[in-house]
């Protein structure tokens, strides 16, 4: 890993593989350039990993689980991993400009969001670890029946590209957690966070080969997900990428978890607190560049408060600034490749041609400078519209009103996704009635994005296969031993 300066205070690096403890080259001496969204100016070189290095990785880790991090004790396992969200946090400026370098986000949602987030998991899981039990039964005076638990093996963590860092961990530390080794495979879009937090851990006391690292391609991820000696893989991402890894998986029948896409309403009543709606709704909608699998990209409004709900959610946007991320006073930095911002653009050309009308934005912003697009609001499409139906994943949302609650909940559930929903209105039992009839793992009522790490989280339909969070990860990422002792 080489650092090379980039402009004043900001620090980018090349990317290398971390196998055993160690960073090394591809044997292929193949690499590929990692560039700025938002400049487009060349960031450093990440090395293109192939099934040799995949092996190697795996093969650590096979020898890291069945050496000293095997036999370690809890505690002192729970300490490793207090220790890494410590040095996350030292390096926490350091590690928010290179994730703003990677994606385009502005560098104050990167601190607030990506590494703040990234710390808090590891504490989570240390505090959770330790307080884990397990199920013991007496059969009258027959026997006692009770269950073991062990780590699932080697794991793989794929990762995506949109909120990097805080994603890997929230999968490394229920992982490590359990007593697992791990190979990473970060999004070839944003390798450079990833290849810090491997140092971070060897810093923290993680013995050598515990957690590894390949980057690349597909073809990596592929590698990754067939191998024979790896026990289970945690993906998020697109619901194509999952399907091609379960296929990958099958013949040695791994555990899955997949966390996929996302195409996500927004349920705005009459007598919700508009103001408060609004304000919300901006972060739902814009957030990130709208580059967040639980976004509410589709709106739907009462059509009573539906032209005041518009007038008003079109000026808030009004005061949105998109530019330069490294700007305190920037909302809505860079789309995070040229590859997405082309296929962000696909789309606003197709709502045009399905008769969308744009409220606002619709254009691409400094388009010689960087992959920039206006948050955009349009409406007067259907729910059969592509722009409707398929995930976008970007600064961009439809807004449709609707009368009735069995009207909005048809067209809410007419969707081959179902990860998160979002419900406004201030008759608890309205929420409580709707919320249970939405085909979504999440439903928040009267916010967005809050969450507590206890929880499930995860999708139905094609946005997902299985549950995070707290006991949730705890199961996926370990095995149940049930022993029966005679009396």
């Amino acid at each position: 890993m080489q650092t090379t300066e980039n402009r004043p205070n900001v620090k980018s690096i090349d990317c290398d593989h971390y196998i055993n403890g160690k960073y090394v080259q591809s044997g292929s001496g193949k690499s590929f350039e990692n560039s700025n969204p938002a400049t487009k100016e060349v960031l450093g070189n990440v090395q293109i990993g192939g099934e040799e290095e995949v092996d190697q990785a795996v093969k650590a880790a096979r020898k890291a689980l069945n050496g000293e991090w095997g036999k370690m004790p809890l505690k002192k396992r729970s300490n490793i991993l207090r220790k890494i969200g410590d040095l996350i946090k030292e390096r926490q400026e350091e590690l928010a400009v290179l994730e703003t370098l990677d994606t385009g986000k502005p560098l104050w949602l990167s601190n607030s969001v990506d590494i703040d987030r990234a710390a808090n998991n590891f504490y989570f899981f240390a505090d959770y670890m330790t307080t884990v039990g397990n199920e013991s039964y007496q059969q009258d005076d027959t026997a006692i029946h009770y269950a073991v638990r062990k780590p699932v093996g080697v794991v793989g963590l794929i990762n995506p590209w949109n909120l990097p860092l805080f994603l890997m961990t929230w999968k490394l530390a229920p992982a490590l957690a359990a007593g697992n080794t791990a190979v990473m495979k970060p999004s070839e879009v944003t390798p450079m966070t990833a290849t810090v937090l491997a140092q971070i851990l060897t810093d923290a006391g993680v013995p050598d080969g515990v957690v590894n690292m390949v980057h690349g391609f597909g073809e990596t991820g592929a590698a990754l997900s067939s191998h024979d000696d790896v026990d289970a893989i945690a993906f998020t991402g697109e619901t194509i990428t999952g399907s091609a890894i379960m296929k990958a998986a099958a013949p040695t029948l791994k555990k899955l978890s997949f966390e996929l896409g996302g195409k996500n309403p927004n349920v705005i009543f009459a007598d919700a607190d508009l103001d408060e709606t609004i304000e919300t709704t901006l972060k739902s909608s814009f957030v990130n560049q709208g580059e967040v699998c639980l976004c509410g990209a589709r709106i739907y409004v009462e059509r009573s408060i539906y032209d005041e709900f518009l007038e008003k959610f079109v000026e808030k946007t009004k005061g949105m600034k998109v530019g330069n991320p490294f700007d305190p006073d920037t909302n809505v930095g860079a789309l995070v490749s040229e590859e997405h911002y082309n296929k962000v653009l696909k789309y606003l050309d197709i709502a045009k041609e399905e008769g969308g009308e744009f409220l606002i934005g619709g254009n691409a912003v400094d388009a010689d400078k960087g992959y920039f697009v206006e948050p955009t609001i349009i409406t007067g499409l259907g729910n059969d519209s592509r722009c409707v139906r398929e995930e976008i994943f970007g600064p961009v949302v439809t807004v449709t009103p609707f009368d009735t609650e069995e009207e909005v909940l048809e067209q809410v559930n007419d969707t081959p996704y179902g990860l998160s929903a979002s419900v406004w209105t201030s008759d608890v039992k309205r929420a409580a009635r709707v919320s249970s009839q939405i085909e979504a793992g999440m439903v928040w009522v009267n916010t967005w994005f809050l969450r507590d790490l206890r929880t499930p989280f995860g999708g139905m339909k094609q946005s997902g296969l299985g549950r995070e969070g707290g006991a949730h990860s705890f199961d996926f990422y370990s095995e149940l031993t049930n022993v029966t002792l005679k009396l």
